[in-house]
């Protein structure tokens, strides 16, 4: 059964699809269906509601909240998705090859991973913004570094599982190198696992990021980023709520549609999700 085919068959996954399917076309077209500059101050009154001129009311700056909503979306769910392939491209290759080979190379590296791992999330980040500065690379690079060694760990574990099965033995027997065989063998065969990895990651990194930008340590405004927009409307709640909620309601969503892919894979194709708790 293809992966698409499977996510698909359930109900969570034909939700979780068609819901990231729309704020896929946010992030494509977000500038181009936006009625108004996101960053266009006096587009109407300030803090007002719905209305046909303004869809999702304005906020304090009367800047017009649906077209910040649509173009902001990109920054909300790129950043994320590059970071986490990032971590995966590093801490998968690193789990894979760790589990596949053991031994010393598998112990030492294995506790400098633990050190890693009991440093707080938000240390690093700091550490990182503290050495380059802030902006959306620099985000990149920090959520990066603090979910390479999560991700080399589960994979880890997921790969020492298959080392001894009989096709990676038969890999070896062929002469074939360590890296082509945790490529060739070890990884397809692990492929669900990494897939609700993935997932599972990639909302954890959604939810870092606005939590970064929301206390200021990413992009800055006037950036249309979801989590500046809590951040700048957050005191006119009460006046003003929609300002505050929608970008609220829009973070979660995407972030349970993607946890509803990931339950999707993991009822289709049997993966055991609890390496995934180590976070």
């Amino acid at each position: 059964m293809g992966l698409l085919a499977g996510i698909l068959k359930s109900t969570e996954g034909r939700v979780g699809m068609g819901i990231v399917l729309i704020f896929a076309v946010m992030v494509f077209l977000g500038p181009r269906l936006a009625p108004y500059n996101a960053n266009f101050i006096g587009a109407g009154p300030t803090d007002t509601g719905p209305s046909a001129a303004h869809l999702l009311g304005t906020d304090g700056l009367g800047r017009d909240i649906y077209s910040r909503l649509l173009v902001g979306a990109s920054s909300v769910i790129l950043i994320p998705l590059i970071a986490t392939c990032l971590a995966f491209l590093v801490g998968g290759l690193l789990g894979l090859l760790l589990g596949y080979l053991g031994g010393v190379f598998d112990t030492v590296l294995g506790r400098v991973l633990d050190v890693f791992l009991a440093l707080p999330a938000l240390l690093v980040v700091l550490v990182v913004i503290a050495a380059f500065g802030t902006g959306a690379e620099v985000i990149v690079l920090s959520v990066a570094a603090v979910y390479v060694p999560r991700v080399a760990r589960v994979l880890r574990g997921a790969t020492q599982g298959i080392a001894t099965r009989e096709y990676v033995q038969a890999a070896q027997a062929r002469g074939e190198r360590a890296f082509a065989i945790v490529l060739r063998e070890v990884l397809p065969n692990i492929g669900p696992t990494v897939l609700v990895e993935f997932a599972i990651r990639l909302t954890y990194a959604i939810i870092f990021v606005t939590t970064l930008n929301f206390l200021g340590l990413g992009l800055h405004p006037p950036d249309p980023n979801w989590g500046l927009m809590v951040s700048q409307s957050r005191t006119t709640l009460l006046v003003n709520p929609i300002a505050t909620l929608v970008p609220v309601v829009a973070i979660g969503a995407v972030s349970v549609a993607i946890g509803l892919i990931a339950d999707a894979i993991t009822q289709t194709f049997g993966v055991d999700q609890s390496s995934a708790l180590l976070r």
